[in-house]
């Protein structure tokens, strides 16, 4: 999209030149325009790239042949830490490391033995069994920007040509492409972020079909429009039906037939108010949002929660942009200490809480839990007492979608610095992804000109420790 690039540097000059701790972001896009005229035959939804409902679930229909028979994830929620978290003061510390190194957090025990990670996050340390922990992945071919590691390809990654992602899709498209949602009416892939531009990646050339519907505008979106009652726009459909049935006396392609069938669904869809539904987080229990908290992070963890009730495939929650950047305390997100210390707490809090709900609802083995962001943080601190950006090596978490929990894969050297042990990519991960979903991660798409283009780039395999 022409001008991304631009608004991503700015954004990002405005966080590193302001010490406030108010965030100010760019409004996500509000990517389909909703006639009011032309709603009742048309069925545009917010935030789907200006692709009408019946496209849409035509689309879905048109499912992959390498899918695999054999499904460990319906689902996948990927929790993205804006900014990069740092990998020394949450989950690979180096307690014997000098001072300037191994940084002011202590690191407790967990209740699996031999594994301890950061003081702060004492609920992840009571149920390290849930948890597995990658210490080794590579984000060498990242940089500042969700593209690389959304779409889990080196070859993604922002430019400064207006190009962003060169063409390769986002995880989440791939899924709605080739599988679709879990409930046929239910979007497939959902963004939850305050700034679709900055911490959400896309479908590249797959097109606007699999864009991510933008879930913080969709609430109201899909509810019947004021003044229309179910038996007009009932009216409204059989008046459509009569016409197109002239139509085909004087067009006999059988597509026309197929897109009776897709216009059908989307009335069927939101006459069930499924979809409205699953964006109204006042029918659950108060008890229950006020587990999760009321603020930004409680909220959208409660709603990915919902929508994997409801049937997506597959959720993007971002909390706040570059929110984990943490260079020092003369940035607006401050430094380890007055910046990234206050956030722990929320985060242990925020992702113990889904995962526990997700397990007493009987959904944590079928959806697969990702915590990333973009790369890892320096392992020196800086004289404003943060850490500047890492590439080479960041950490992550998994739980769920069949994964072992309470396991530590690959290792670090002992200033944290790069790999020791177990050299991981991210297509190794977009490859564990897929396979989870029963996608061959060894097939291909197709792009615009028709050329064949693997789903997973280079030497990678899906990562056995979590197969």
């Amino acid at each position: 999209m022409a001008g991304l690039t631009n608004s991503f540097a700015k954004l990002h000059t405005q966080s590193h030149s302001s010490s406030s701790g108010l965030s100010m972001f760019a409004p996500g896009s509000d990517l389909t325009q909703v006639g009011s005229r032309r709603w009742c035959l048309k069925l545009g939804l917010s935030g789907l790239a200006g692709l009408s409902v019946p496209a849409l679930l035509q689309k879905q229909a048109q499912a992959s042949a390498s899918v695999q028979s054999k499904v460990q994830a319906k689902s996948v929620i990927l929790i993205w830490l804006s900014g990069g978290a740092s990998q020394l003061d949450t989950w690979d510390l180096k307690p014997r490391a000098p001072k300037e190194i191994r940084g002011p957090f202590s690191q407790i025990s967990t209740s699996v033995s031999g594994i301890k990670i950061c003081e702060h996050l004492p609920k992840q340390a009571a149920m390290m069994d849930k948890f597995a922990i990658i210490r080794s992945m590579d984000a060498s071919a990242s940089n500042h920007t969700p593209t690389t590691f959304q779409a889990c390809n080196p070859k993604s990654r922002r430019t400064n040509d207006n190009r962003d992602g060169g063409g390769y899709p986002s995880m989440g498209s791939v899924a709605s492409k080739f599988c679709g949602p879990n409930v046929v009416g239910m979007p497939a892939y959902v963004a939850l972020a305050d700034s679709m531009v900055s911490d959400i990646y896309g479908a590249g050339m797959l097109g606007h079909r699999y864009e991510p519907l933008d879930g913080m505008k969709s609430a109201g979106k899909f509810d019947m429009p004021q003044g229309i009652q179910i038996p007009r726009l009932n009216d409204r459909n059989n008046l459509r039906q009569n016409l197109d049935r002239l139509k085909q006396q004087a067009d006999s392609s059988s597509g026309l037939a197929l897109q009776e069938r897709y216009v059908q669904q989307a009335y069927d869809m939101v006459l069930s108010g499924d979809v409205s539904k699953a964006f109204d987080l006042n029918r659950e229990p108060q008890a229950v949002r006020d587990q999760y908290g009321n603020h930004s992070f409680g909220k959208k963890t409660l709603l990915a929660r919902r929508l994997v009730e409801a049937g997506a495939k597959f959720i993007t929650v971002s909390d706040a942009w570059g929110h984990w950047d943490h260079h020092g305390d003369e940035v607006r997100w401050g430094g380890i200490v007055k910046g990234l210390k206050p956030m722990l707490p929320g985060l242990d809090h925020g992702i113990t809480t889904l995962i526990s709900d997700l397990e007493q609802r009987g959904l944590l083995d079928s959806t697969l839990v990702l915590v990333m962001g973009e790369f890892g943080r320096g392992p020196v601190i800086s004289k404003t007492n943060g850490r500047g950006h890492w590439t080479p090596v960041m950490s992550m978490l998994a739980a769920g979608g069949g994964v072992q929990g309470g396991q530590v894969i690959g290792a670090t050297d002992r200033r944290g610095a790069a790999i020791a042990e177990r050299r991981l990519g991210p297509g190794d991960l977009a490859a564990t992804v897929f396979k989870k979903l029963g996608l061959d991660p060894y097939s291909h798409w197709m792009t615009p000109s028709g050329r064949p283009t693997p789903l997973v780039d280079g030497p990678a395999s899906p990562i056995e420790e979590l197969c």
